[in-house]
């Protein structure tokens, strides 16, 4: 490697391994980041210094390699109880406009860097699940759920628009856009049956077991060829507003630079050996 490359690398790469995260949990193992929402005496309300370093979190994860799926979860018996009424919902009540924008993208880029960053986000939903918190899981790729998860879009109930954080292109995009305008028309909450049975969970768990499901999974993502998941991803996101004819070339120039990774070969040639593939992410 020459000096140029190395400086390449350097501005382009990190590891989070290390990571020591402020406001809530962050481990990485075996390839799997797992936060964790450290709030249970409130429900796992969000802050202004939670949303801040989780958006930053987020972002950093675009470069880490060391970190090939991510893990949310709740500790306790709840997810997230949304933002957080004492720290976020009374301070805004006084703040002039420029702030209250200020607060309002700051949310938004957290749904941004959750979408743009290439690992696949993977949320373990028991418990209440609302405002914030159902945005945080809804920006995830994959949900596991409980019979007993309670997803709550709130907004409406405390006299704010439905249209917070990306819901309305997101949830529909997941639900339907009949249920959708339900859930954020009315702010009620659906039962975890409804969740799974509407497609915003992937799977219904056992309390005890959906941390360690969602954990099982992200591993298995993480084991997979994981500069190809993230082309998946940018791909699932991007071609929203494609046109058929763009999503396949899209999807065509994507696939080709796939082929071109070592992982493409390692596949093939375990499979002429008849053996499982071991993927590398390169």
């Amino acid at each position: 490697m020459n000096d140029n490359t190395a400086a390449l690398f350097a501005g382009n790469r990190t590891t989070l391994g290390d990571y020591h995260a402020n406001h809530f949990g962050w481990s990485v193992t075996n390839g799997v980041g797992t936060i964790t929402l450290d709030r249970p005496e409130r429900k796992n309300p969000l802050t202004f210094e939670s949303y801040a370093e989780l958006r930053d979190l987020f972002r950093q994860l675009a470069y880490a390699t060391d970190v090939k799926s991510v893990v949310i979860h709740g500790a306790g018996d709840n997810f997230c109880s949304g933002g957080d009424v004492h720290d976020i919902i009374a301070p805004l009540v006084d703040l002039p406009m420029p702030e209250l924008l200020m607060f309002t993208r700051m949310t938004g880029d957290l749904v941004k860097a959750m979408r743009h960053c290439p690992q696949p986000i993977v949320s373990a939903v028991d418990g209440i699940c609302a405002g914030a918190g159902a945005i945080v899981a809804m920006a995830s790729d994959l949900r596991l759920g409980t019979a007993r998860s309670k997803l709550a879009f709130l907004f409406t109930r405390v006299g704010l628009a439905g249209c917070d954080m990306g819901a309305c292109a997101i949830l529909p995009r997941i639900i339907g856009q009949g249920r959708a305008a339900e859930l954020l028309f009315t702010g009620r909450s659906a039962s975890g049956d409804e969740g799974f049975a509407w497609g915003f969970y992937n799977r219904l768990c056992e309390p005890g077991d959906v941390v360690r499901e969602a954990q099982s999974l992200a591993f298995d993502l993480a084991s997979g060829p994981t500069f190809a998941h993230g082309i998946t991803k940018k791909m699932l996101h991007q071609e929203w507003s494609m046109s058929i004819d763009e999503a396949i070339e899209s999807e065509a120039q994507a696939q080709a630079i796939c082929m071109a990774t070592n992982d493409f070969g390692r596949a093939y040639r375990a499979f002429a050996a008849k053996t499982r593939p071991v993927f590398e992410g390169d």
